[in-house]
């Protein structure tokens, strides 16, 4: 594996007219990574791709890919191929010959093309359906030849711009295992983009979080969840429970309605913070039950959603509502709509971020 990165940008900004789309970003891909860019539509990571990719140039800033600083080259001059939500596959040509498309494009004889699709067809578990016509197949099926014609010319980076987006949950669910399983064999590096937290979350080594054409946060999916960067990041990945405070000293906050919290911070005495309290992280008892240490606050079940392997409690406080996620385990507690509760969580369970 490369100690160079496979991609390296340094103050890359991008503008259209007035707008800046990407706003000065620094960001290092490690060969063999695969990388998610995750954040809302607009946030800047579809044109951090298409620069990547050679579609848009810079304003301002450096792009290198493998220590070549290639900001300035066309598509073609660059080692990497992108594949694209729509697939974009020749709907009167058959697997093989839209796999093959490329190659021949490049001056690659047809026996050599045809050898080289047949053994990418077959590394995308298609083998045997060479002959068929791209619309005769399914979007699965659709999205597998696009990655074969995208590997087929051996790049040392693929892109992939939302290429899940348009297949139902089961096929989403099965592609990322196999878009997984891919980038294992390959040993190449994948840069993803998606706006689908848990697409990020299960496929990545990495995550960088994106709003407003800023890098947020880049870091392992554990962390961001963990131990988000910011109130954004904590909100925007996974569901999660904000409750507004105040720092009182390193340990200890108090929220908004005066109840004092455990909760480990950095943050200066003073400042206005908020605790992220994930659903899944706390634990509903009734008021009566003693609860240790004060980290509780105290509410009233106001709904119950039923979701089969978990019931989603929504509990209103004195001064905000929020979110207590329980597994439906036998013989748990239902807590009826109505009932007197305490929500209570260990202080590891949650993390402080800027208010």
């Amino acid at each position: 594996m490369n100690s160079t990165p496979a991609v390296d940008i340094k103050g890359i900004t991008k503008r259209f007219g007035d707008v800046v789309a990407v706003d000065n970003i620094d960001l290092e891909i490690a060969d063999g990574e695969f990388f998610a860019m995750l954040g809302p539509s607009g946030c800047g990571k579809t044109t951090t791709l298409r620069m990547i990719a050679g579609l848009d140039f810079p304003t301002t800033g450096s792009l290198k890919i493998f220590g070549e600083e290639v900001g300035t080259l066309p598509p073609n001059k660059r080692p990497v191929n992108t594949v694209f939500q729509n697939y974009a596959l020749f709907p009167h040509l058959n697997v093989i010959d839209n796999v093959a498309f490329g190659l021949r494009m490049q001056g690659v004889a047809k026996a050599g093309a045809r050898k080289q699709a047949v053994e990418m067809i077959e590394l995308v578990h298609l083998g045997g359906l060479e002959n068929r016509k791209a619309s005769q197949m399914s979007g699965g099926q659709q999205q597998r030849v696009a990655l074969a014609r995208a590997l087929v010319n051996h790049p040392k980076v693929l892109l992939l711009d939302e290429p899940l987006g348009a297949l139902d949950l089961k096929l989403r669910q099965e592609m990322q295992g196999e878009l997984k399983r891919l980038q294992k064999e390959l040993g190449i590096s994948f840069v993803f983009v998606t706006h689908d937290q848990e697409e990020a979350l299960t496929m990545s080594d990495r995550i960088a979080v994106m709003d407003e054409g800023k890098l947020l946060q880049v870091a392992k999916p554990e962390e961001i969840y963990e131990r988000p960067a910011n109130r954004f990041v904590a909100d925007f990945i996974g569901q999660t429970n904000l409750l507004d405070g105040t720092v009182e000293d390193a340990s200890t906050v108090c929220l908004a309605n005066g109840a004092r919290v455990r909760a480990k911070s950095s943050f200066p005495v003073g400042e206005k913070v908020a605790v992220s309290l994930r659903p899944e992280r706390a634990q509903i008892a009734q008021r009566d039950d003693a609860v240790d240490g004060g980290s509780a606050v105290d509410g009233v079940v106001e709904s119950v959603t039923y979701l089969g392997n978990a019931r989603v409690y929504g509990i209103k406080l004195d001064w905000m509502d929020l979110e207590v996620r329980e597994e439906n385990r036998p013989g748990a507690t239902l807590h009826e709509p109505g009932s007197q509760v305490t929500i209570a969580w260990d202080s590891e369970a949650v993390s402080v971020v800027a208010g």
